[in-house]
């Protein structure tokens, strides 16, 4: 693969999960969810995200599709599963109590770790609509690029894992440094971006929901009218059938 192809491949996989992923807006939610921490600890749970964000990125990249056709999961219902979880932890977020009651929660380096991969790496940062999207691309890349060294095959793959790469390392840099929109921001310009964060985070996962509705009802719909249909194309083989015996014994 000639650098053009491999810098098309990489932007390929990081513009579309940028804005899902989007490190800069969620920093204000990772700093509502980690205030009781100090500073250092935030920037080891911002690596650890980053970590654990790439794993599955990457993860949902080169298996996702296998793995759901083993279990037989479809991905309206993975958006509907995240979803409710995105709304349930931007509704907690929403209606979190003031740094008085949150500072008597533990504050130790691994209490925050036991919250480094749920919530803050699954949904909060990697959610179910970058799942979605590295699944898809995933599938996209494996047909575009025949297997096989001759046609690029691990190259391809190489440059998106590289563009999941450079995402995650852009999340940890944001995280790393939300210390610094607290004091641009100030005490009560905090508060309000938090909130404000919160209630788009609820959006999010309201609209995730409806998502996966929208892709999953025409499914189940049709599934229910083929069914319908079979059914009552048997009651009327069935009433045939119960006419000529009638007929027969008159």
């Amino acid at each position: 693969m000639d650098p053009v192809d491999f810098i098309k491949t990489l932007l390929m996989v990081f513009v579309p999960l940028f804005p899902v992923v989007n490190p800069i807006g969620d920093a204000p939610i990772f700093l509502a969810l980690t205030q009781q921490y100090p500073d250092a600890v935030r920037k080891v749970l911002a690596r650890k995200i980053a970590a654990y964000g790439f794993t599955l990125l990457a993860g949902s990249f080169l298996f996702g599709t296998l793995i759901l056709d083993f279990f037989g999961i479809s991905i309206p219902v993975i958006q509907l599963a995240g979803g409710i979880v995105v709304a349930a932890t931007g509704w907690s977020l929403l209606n979190q109590k003031d740094d008085n009651d949150a500072e008597q929660s533990p504050a130790t380096l691994d209490d925050a770790m036991e919250h480094a991969f749920y919530p803050l790496t699954l949904p909060i940062t990697v959610g179910p609509g970058c799942i979605s999207i590295a699944i898809t691309l995933g599938a996209h890349i494996r047909h575009q690029a025949s297997t096989g060294f001759e046609h690029g095959f691990p190259r391809h793959f190489l440059a998106a894992l590289t563009g999941m790469f450079l995402l995650c390392v852009l999340v940890m840099v944001c995280y790393s440094n939300a210390d610094r929109l607290v004091k641009r921001l100030g005490k009560s310009g905090t508060t309000i971006v938090i909130r404000l964060s919160a209630f788009i985070l609820l959006a999010i996962g309201v609209q995730i929901i409806w998502n996966g509705l929208s892709n999953g009802l025409p499914e189940l719909f049709k599934f229910l009218t083929s069914r319908q249909v079979t059914e009552g194309n048997q009651v009327n083989f069935q009433q045939v059938g119960w006419d000529a015996l009638l007929h027969l014994l008159s």
